[in-house]
């Protein structure tokens, strides 16, 4: 999942004409960093991800992360079930 958004942040850049020189003066995030965060490494703190999010416009995104938890929902309907009977 995170070498898909390295990606999905690689190609936002671009759509938008960003470069990792851009971000980095924009984020203060180092190019060494930013590199690893275009690749989807693991070992970048989500704060670094969440700060090139914020510069693309798509911090709103993160929100959505488990906004719809379908599964939770019906694991919660079945013990409330449960508790009716």
């Amino acid at each position: 999942m995170l070498n898909a958004l390295g990606e999905n942040l690689t190609l936002a850049m671009k759509r938008r004409g960003i470069t990792q020189e851009m971000m980095h003066k924009r984020t203060g995030i180092s190019k060494p960093t930013l590199r690893r965060i275009v690749k989807g490494d693991s070992s970048v703190s989500i704060g670094h991800y969440v700060n090139v999010l914020a510069v693309l416009g798509l911090l709103d995104d993160l929100a959505k992360v488990a906004l719809d938890d379908e599964l939770g929902r019906k694991l919660q309907d079945i013990e409330l079930l449960k508790k009716n009977r």
